[in-house]
């Protein structure tokens, strides 16, 4: 997931601007087109499976725009069910002829919102919080994945831990501000690390991968694919936002949590509730897919984000691919210390209230059982 404090002290005045200019520089690029790989897993669809496809199809409210495009980034965190459903034929069985464009900085997904040039966007809660916070009109409209387990710290292949303080006084290579900042603080907490006594180096992902193979620091912490990465040249997994291999703290955690979200603005959602509906009911079935087909899923997702299978394996086991509005989604991702952390570090000014962000009435009509938690 690309970072998003690399970006945030800017994004206010880029918002402002796009605000103003409705009209966005980015060159997307599209995605639309069935790989042979997706032409054959979507043969071998069980007839039952196809019949309920086009039953729920066919007693569907008619979309009252068919064509859309929706934004997404070229990111297993990000736009994973975005392309199956795009390959698979799932947004097709639900009416729409559906453009999807693969941005490849998901940061630049924030202006086109606010500029106008993305009604239909996936992204992260995040951003939905500084675009609020600068009063765009955006709503989010379902959660995808929990992708803090792909926030995380690397330990180089030099460094040995015997408890988790003996992190004090070691250098973490790290963008500043970085969003994983929150899971080493949440860490300190529990496990009583004085995480003031690590020394921090402000370096960028790819090249703190290099440093921590050359030993210039003892750990980097960033996010996928560097994560996968800098493993792969011989670093040893310390812990993310939901896992935890240290040796006091194994397991899973709750040090962070961050999710992929659709958003749709409020002019969209108010004219085309139906079209919005047909799209969450082919982003529902794609999920279904990578959680029962991983393997297939992956092979259809490797060349679209230009991965390795072997790569894209272990950063899609990272992640939690899911679309329900649970305690995980309302408490830890949406609660008031995502919103203090960016206030903290110069991202927003004031902290929006969930409900003032979210409209989850759309994803209940598809499927009222995902909507678990409400928002207070």
């Amino acid at each position: 997931m690309k970072n998003k404090r690399i970006w945030a002290q800017s994004f206010l005045v880029f918002v402002t601007a796009a605000m103003v200019v409705t009209a966005c520089s980015s060159k997307p690029t599209t995605t639309s087109t069935t790989t042979p790989a997706a032409t054959a897993i979507a043969a071998t669809a069980t007839p039952a499976a196809s019949t309920a496809a086009t039953a729920t199809a066919a007693t569907a409210a008619v979309p009252e725009v068919k064509d859309i495009t929706l934004v997404g980034v070229r990111d297993a965190q990000i736009s994973s069910q975005q392309i199956i459903a795009d390959k698979l034929g799932y947004f097709k069985e639900t009416g729409l002829n559906v453009t999807s464009q693969l941005i490849e900085s998901g940061p630049d997904i924030g202006p086109m919102v606010a500029g106008g040039s993305a009604p239909l966007s996936i992204q992260t809660n995040f951003m939905d919080i500084i675009l609020k916070s600068s009063n765009v009109p955006v709503k989010i409209v379902t959660p995808l994945a929990q992708i803090a387990g792909t926030q995380a710290v690397v330990g180089s292949k030099k460094l040995e831990l015997k408890t988790s303080k003996d992190l004090e006084g070691k250098t973490i290579g790290i963008p500043n501000g970085a969003d994983v900042k929150i899971a080493i603080d949440n860490m300190g907490k529990e496990l009583g690390v004085d995480v003031s006594k690590i020394k921090y180096v402000n370096i960028a992902p790819s090249d703190a991968v290099v440093a921590l193979q050359k030993g210039d620091i003892d750990a980097l912490a960033c996010w996928e694919p560097f994560i996968t990465k800098a493993i792969q040249g011989g670093g040893k997994f310390l812990f993310s936002g939901t896992k935890s291999e240290l040796p006091d703290k194994k397991g899973d955690v709750k040090w962070m949590s961050v999710h992929t979200t659709m958003q749709v603005s409020d002019d969209f959602i108010k004219k085309n509730p139906n079209t919005i509906k047909a799209v969450l009911a082919g982003l529902k079935k794609a999920t279904d897919y990578i959680n029962k087909n991983r393997d297939e899923a992956i092979k259809i997702l490797a060349p679209e984000l230009h991965l390795s299978v072997e790569e894209l394996t272990q950063i899609m086991s990272r992640n939690v691919y899911s679309m329900e509005v649970d305690d995980t989604y309302v408490n830890g991702s949406n609660g008031t210390a995502v919103g203090e952390y960016l206030k903290a570090v110069g991202n927003i000014k004031t902290v929006p209230k969930p409900d003032t962000y979210h409209d989850l009435s759309l994803l209940k009509a598809v499927d009222s059982t995902l909507v678990k938690v409400e928002f207070k």
